[in-house]
């Protein structure tokens, strides 16, 4: 019997290294974007067009472009913030984008100095410009489930979010718990929220492990027909503005999940294990995938 495709956008060159202290050589980054292509990977979150004094670790967005110019730019994405990005993105070649906005007023003029509404006014501007130009529009949405400053997100006010960025064009929008404090329960009860109103088909799940329920709600999802998920190699990354948020869902604990439970993510294990090692070996810590550390373990 064929077994069930799961798509994974990798997150891991730009929501994973956008975190870390020290600034990351653009070899490296090619390097390791390259061994992720090399593991099976069809979506690649490789950068983001932002301003270089706010995230430094990302100001080599058009150089990385540079050196990725042989490569299929259809299984890569980036983030922009706003036009000035959405340009240097076009420039660059990139075929599709991310725009992001919260469920959360406070969290937005905290990561972006907008609310929500205004934010959107800068997601129309770019998805007009973007639509004009053939390129994709998927969009984020962070505090899913909690706002680090706010406190709870009612599913109803994500659902307003989503809303908004469907009826502006985004293709998929991926659901962000970026505190990473949400459980199944809450999980599936939001996506029931969502799923009156929109196919389970267009949401991605961008679950944080901060309190190791990442895999738990995968599988709460999955059991609602989610066949999308965001995850960064080796566990990299989390927000910058949320204290206390780091921990992405590692990609090799999503693939290693999946494949047991008989679902088809096109990932090499091993392959995608030799990615991670690049950027640990660089950067010189230990990397937060129990799975990545259990498989180099075991390989040695």
């Amino acid at each position: 019997m064929k077994k069930e495709k799961v798509e994974i956008i990798e997150v891991g060159p730009r929501d994973g290294l956008q975190n870390e202290k020290q600034s990351i050589d653009t070899e490296i980054k090619y390097s390791f974007i390259k061994k992720l292509l090399t593991s099976g990977l069809s979506k690649i979150e490789i950068t983001s067009f932002v301003r270089p004094d706010r995230i430094p670790q990302l100001a080599d967005s058009k150089e990385l472009c540079k050196k990725l110019e042989s490569e299929d730019f259809r299984k890569f994405q980036c983030l922009v913030p706003n036009l000035k990005g959405l340009n240097s993105a076009m420039e660059s070649g990139m075929k599709e984008i991310s725009v992001f906005t919260a469920a959360s007023d406070e969290f937005t003029k905290k990561n972006i100095n907008q609310t929500i509404d205004e934010s959107m006014q800068t997601i129309q501007e770019i998805i007009s410009i973007a639509n004009q130009n053939g390129i994709r529009v998927r969009g984020y949405v962070s505090t899913v489930i909690a706002c680090p400053y706010s406190g709870s997100i009612s599913p109803e006010k994500v659902l307003d979010v989503v809303r908004k960025l469907i009826g502006l064009g985004c293709y998929q929008i991926s659901l962000g718990d970026t505190i990473g404090v949400g459980t199944p329960i809450e999980i599936k009860r939001l996506i029931q929220t969502l799923t009156r109103e929109f196919p389970i088909e267009i949401f991605s799940g961008h679950y944080h492990n901060t309190y190791g329920m990442g895999v738990a709600n995968v599988y709460a999802s999955l059991e609602l027909g989610m066949r999308s998920f965001d995850s960064s190699s080796g566990g990299l990354g989390g927000c910058p503005y949320a204290t206390g948020a780091s921990g992405n869902l590692a990609t090799e604990e999503l693939v290693y999940y999946l494949e047991k439970e008989g679902f088809e993510t096109g990932v090499d294990l091993d392959k995608l294990i030799s990615a991670s090692e690049t950027i640990e070996k660089y950067l010189g810590k230990k990397l937060p995938s129990n799975v990545y550390q259990a498989m180099i373990s075991k390989n040695r």
